[in-house]
């Protein structure tokens, strides 16, 4: 088993990294960077915002072999390290960026400064299921998935009020390699972390939207409350009026959240 390998995008403006606070955010699958662009540009100021992609989607490159989320995580260190070696960093995902957030938190803590898990939970969905689409899209081609995706990502209105914004998101999962999306579902398929989350010590926000059938309010819940009981920090949000791509559906709303935990975190570290 080949670890993936995955690339960046920086969101926030061209200046040399190590002057603020590094923030790595992470994708849902069949999106791309596109879905942090707004937020990221909203935090851009402030602190060094860089997005990574899936493998076979935006820019990170197809795969050929099953790898796990926890793969992913250890390609998210590995890429952060070509950039910034062994800089801690902040760290938001959603839905499977989200999983591998939690698999960061399980295995990477050491390198994190703050954890941010959106639309997205310990497990997600059924073996059954991933395994299911993983064949549809493997023999289709991902513009199978478009219309469904349409409708779990965002809630009822968004497409017309942010046509651009959505079909941009569209358009990086029907351009998203079939196999590698396929390779994701599979991952997504033997994900289940529920009896590590106690495991996770840096300090955790779980945003849900309301709205959210992948990953609804529930699922936030579980997360910090499995943090919690295992004596690390966390904290649930729900974010009204959302579906599944919090980011991209309330950027202003995931940035005011994600600039208060950043902030406290690193007020945090520098009283230790």
């Amino acid at each position: 088993m080949a670890r993936p390998t995955v690339k960046a995008v920086l969101l926030s403006p061209q200046r040399d990294l190590g002057g603020k606070p590094l923030l790595i955010v992470g994708p849902s699958l069949g999106t791309s960077s596109v879905l942090w662009a707004q937020t990221g540009s909203l935090l851009g100021n402030d602190f060094d915002v860089v997005a990574w992609d899936l493998p076979g989607h935006g820019v990170s490159p197809a795969v050929s072999e099953t790898f796990t989320v926890a793969d992913l995580a250890d390609a998210v260190v590995e890429l952060v390290d070509s950039v910034a070696p062994g800089e801690a960093f902040h760290y938001a995902g959603v839905s499977l960026g989200g999983a591998t957030g939690l698999q960061l938190g399980i295995k990477h803590g050491d390198r994190l400064k703050s954890l941010s898990v959106q639309c997205t939970g310990a497990k997600i969905g059924t073996s059954e299921g991933w395994l299911e689409r993983a064949e549809t899209v493997r023999t289709q081609g991902t513009p199978v998935m478009i219309q469904g995706s349409a409708e779990r990502w965002f809630a009822p209105g968004f497409m017309d009020r942010e046509p651009e914004v959505s079909s941009r998101l569209l358009h990086a999962l029907r351009d998203a390699d079939r196999f590698s999306y396929a390779f994701c579902c599979e991952a997504l398929a033997a994900f289940d972390v529920r009896d590590q989350l106690g495991s996770i010590s840096v300090p955790t926000q779980a945003v849900a939207g309301a709205l959210d059938t992948v990953a609804p309010p529930s699922f936030a819940q579980e997360v910090a409350t499995g943090i919690t009981a295992g004596g690390g920090t966390a904290s649930a949000a729900t974010l009204e009026g959302v579906a599944h791509l919090a980011p991209a559906e309330a950027p202003a709303h995931v940035a005011e959240l994600l600039r208060s935990l950043i902030v406290w975190s690193e007020s945090r570290g520098a009283a230790k």
